[in-house]
């Protein structure tokens, strides 16, 4: 079954293994999760977090969410120049 969710934004934690994704879901409602990647596994990302069941009417809601749970994001976002 292919993905509906259109990714908004994406942080990937320096070495690009570890990304949080900002999605939008096709009945308008926003979301965030946190994903792994290793280089051995061919199988690609999979979810570290488990909170993409969380449902936010702005992408903005998500966003700060995200940073509140996921302990390096902020640090990650202030390095890259990025204003939430």
């Amino acid at each position: 079954m292919a993905h509906k969710n259109k990714v908004m934004r994406s942080v990937n934690l320096s070495g690009e293994n570890i990304c949080v994704d900002i999605f939008l879901r096709p009945n308008g409602t926003f979301g965030f999760d946190e994903f792994r990647r290793d280089p051995e596994d061919l199988s690609g990302w999979y979810s570290i977090g488990h909170y993409s069941e969380q449902v936010f009417s702005l992408e903005t809601e998500a966003l700060h969410k995200a940073i509140e749970r996921i302990h390096w994001l902020s640090a990650e976002l202030a390095r890259l120049q990025i204003r939430p």
